[in-house]
């Protein structure tokens, strides 16, 4: 959260984070001095904090939260009992060596209890990735959203099914559907459809269009440019673009530039249909195959060929947990399916019988979002197992509803705004929709970012000598480039005066002063 980009991605190395605060913040006294050379005092003192004598930890208490030497509240911090009666643990000199002692202390704390040392997280894909700061200790509540974000399916099994029910239908509507196969490599989230052009689109942070895919043949670089030419891609025009939000979006593209692909050949009777009415006959048939039910009922009933548990998962969102923030569950999906696959993904990682129910504050299913952070729906509380369900006006701590709204939540936990951390897979609706209009803190679970920093991490030897050889052909392309000035300049019978032409005539003096040396010494 990618934050988020997580998934299991991230709450991995979240779930260290979060069990220690701050890893800086630990104070120690009890492991190696600074070297003699440094110019930090080491004071024998500690910070206030309430703490059982019995415990190894204490938190630093919200009314004796002090601030610390970057400025930040040390409410929340984590402190290390050792048995000391007064004072105050800190360390007293320039700031820079403050900060590498107290990140040594951190990590000889880290070592001491067995725990990986966070930074080794760096080169990893299970780790956050933050564009903008967050302090965890500003965060009252964390809300998730399941599908695709706690809920780790198999892609190519669960959109394999949606695309085999979306083409069962598109033939019983009379599309020739024969001789196709779901194809997962064919698209990722994050690329748009042109639906007036039957095309697949990638494009800039501006808009513009820089590859694209008419039905599943690429088009050449001048192919785009005819098209699109100066033509920004906007997002707001729904009627034309469609952006894949998510990886839901992954079998209904397929199948869309496939049949894309039929259009063209002649093999449905055009008529009146168009790629935008071809597009509204895929959409249709995929929406059927959910609707219906045949798709979930599948799934629910053999989860372990769909859902890829992460072991670590439950485990982290219980460390988020005893460490005070207030968990919630918001998803789309219905009660009975939330419930099934919830199940099967949480409970056998728990401690002590625990179900996945007891991890969350607040659970709501069938949340309609974006709709449930922009606006009121009625709520429903689900009172039976069975589903049953009864009419609520006012959401309680530790209830399961169905509907609401994010005003409900707020106004029943006494929170708001970015007091609240909000963790999905879905670009619009689970991130840009919840900042947007509630000023949440967000985190976008991107789990295809998890082969791409592999990648980056296998190749980092290539691509530092990819680098150096970079900027080996640059001082010679600057070198060319200057010598050709110093000739065109001669040519017209002016001074040749550039930086090449200087460090040429150099060092050819330097060669002949040297031969001349050579031819003398060989004379003799």
């Amino acid at each position: 959260m990618s934050a988020a980009t997580y998934e299991n991605v991230t709450l991995g190395w979240w779930r260290m984070n979060v069990m220690l605060l701050r890893p800086s913040s630990v104070n120690l006294a009890c492991f190696q001095s600074p070297p003699a050379t440094t110019m930090v005092n080491m004071k024998l003192t500690y910070r206030c904090a309430t703490t059982d004598s019995s415990s190894v930890f204490s938190v630093t208490q919200p009314s004796e939260a002090d601030f610390d030497y970057l400025g930040q509240s040390t409410k929340g911090d984590l402190n290390l009992n050792i048995g000391i009666d007064d004072g105050e643990a800190g360390l007293e000199g320039p700031i820079e060596e403050v900060a590498r002692m107290e990140a040594q202390e951190a990590e000889h704390l880290l070592s001491h209890l067995g725990i990986p040392d966070p930074f080794s997280a760096r080169y990893s894909p299970r780790g956050i990735f933050c564009s903008r700061t967050l302090n965890l200790r500003s965060i009252s509540a964390i809300g998730y959203d399941m599908d695709y974000t706690l809920m780790h399916y198999n892609v190519v099994a669960w959109e394999g099914r949606a695309y085999d029910y979306c083409m069962e239908n598109l033939k019983n509507m009379g599309y020739p559907v024969e001789g196709l196969a779901f194809d997962p490599e064919l698209v990722i989230r994050g690329l748009v459809i042109d639906k007036e052009k039957g095309n697949l689109v990638k494009a800039d942070r501006f808009g513009y269009v820089k590859r694209a895919m008419h039905g599943t043949k690429m088009l050449s670089t001048q192919k785009v440019s005819e098209i699109y030419g100066r033509e920004l891609v906007d997002l707001r025009k729904e009627s034309r673009w469609e952006f894949l939000n998510t990886l839901f979006s992954v079998s209904e593209a397929v199948a869309y530039m496939q049949m894309v692909d039929r259009l063209d050949e002649g093999a449905i009777a055009a008529g009146p249909l168009d790629y935008k009415g071809l597009y509204k006959a895929v959409g249709k048939a995929l929406f059927s195959a959910h609707v219906e039910g045949q798709l979930k009922s599948e799934i629910m009933s053999k989860p372990e060929l769909f859902v890829e548990p992460d072991p670590e998962l439950p485990l982290a969102l219980l460390d988020q947990k005893e460490a005070g923030k207030r968990l919630l569950l918001i998803t789309n999906s219905d009660y009975h399916y939330t419930e099934k696959m919830m199940q099967h993904s949480f409970n056998r990682f728990l401690p002590n019988d625990m179900s996945w129910r007891d991890l969350f504050d607040m659970v709501i299913v069938s949340a309609r979002k974006p709709e449930f952070f922009q606006m009121s729906h009625p709520m429903y509380e689900v009172v039976t197992g069975e589903g049953l369900m009864r009419p609520c006006f006012k959401a309680c701590p530790g209830g399961l509803y169905s509907g609401g709204s994010a005003q409900m939540v707020e106004k029943s936990f006494g929170i708001h705004g970015d007091e609240i951390l909000y963790v999905g897979d879905h670009i619009y609706t689970d991130v840009s929709q919840s900042k947007v209009h509630l000023r949440w803190r967000t985190a976008l679970i991107c789990r295809e970012l998890e082969e791409e920093y592999n990648a980056l991490i296998h190749s980092r030897g290539h691509r530092a000598t990819l680098i150096e050889l970079i900027n080996q052909k640059e001082v010679v392309g600057d070198l060319f480039n200057q010598l050709r000035l110093a000739l065109q300049r001669r040519s017209k019978g002016r001074p040749a005066q550039s930086l090449a032409h200087d460090t040429y005539s150099l060092d050819h003096l330097r060669l002949d002063k040297s031969a001349d040396h050579r031819t003398s010494g060989f004379s003799a």
